[in-house]
């Protein structure tokens, strides 16, 4: 090795411990001030912060699971529909679920857009047979007669349905 090839396994040494120590600092814990003392609240919340993240955790996988099941039993109607040994009749009643399935899945989609323009910051609706379940999220323990008529209103205008059941979570 010549003294310009050390020269070079020197330098990038240096830079990869370098690299090391930056990512440490970048991805290393946050540090709180314990030097104010005064019994102001925080701008920050750490207890609300989890709540609020666990309630939109809810939704985020609620609305995973929901889809995965929509698009399982999708696939499983299109495979028995695709299929050239299924009976005609069959064909006609899963086409007809098929359809059934997608729309309700694009129904939901509309409502929970609906709601979140109304001013609710996160909802989950679900259709199953003739009835609507509606899961809101909001700081209050009961929604305003108001509200509750804007939600029935936006499902109704949206699926024809009359069976409606509005759930709160916080």
């Amino acid at each position: 090795m010549n003294k310009k090839q050390s020269g070079i396994i020197v330098t990038l040494v240096v830079l990869i411990v370098f690299a090391g120590y930056l990512a440490t600092k970048v991805n290393g814990p946050l540090y709180v001030n314990d030097s104010d003392f005064s019994n102001e609240k925080s701008a920050i919340s750490l207890k609300d912060t989890k709540t609020a993240s666990t309630a939109s955790t809810y939704f985020v996988e609620a609305k995973l699971s929901r889809n995965q099941d929509n698009d399982k039993t999708l696939q499983t109607i299109k495979t028995l529909i695709d299929d050239a040994n299924t009976p005609t009749d069959q064909k006609k009643v899963a086409s007809k679920q098929y359809l059934n399935i997608s729309m309700a899945a694009q129904n939901q989609s509309d409502i929970e857009l609906a709601l979140k323009a109304q001013g609710f910051e996160e909802s989950m609706c679900s259709i199953v047979n003739d009835k609507v379940q509606v899961v809101i999220k909001t700081d209050k323990k009961q929604l305003t007669d108001e509200q509750l008529r804007s939600i029935k209103d936006i499902v109704m205008s949206k699926t024809k349905l009359e069976k409606i059941e509005v759930k709160i979570k916080q």
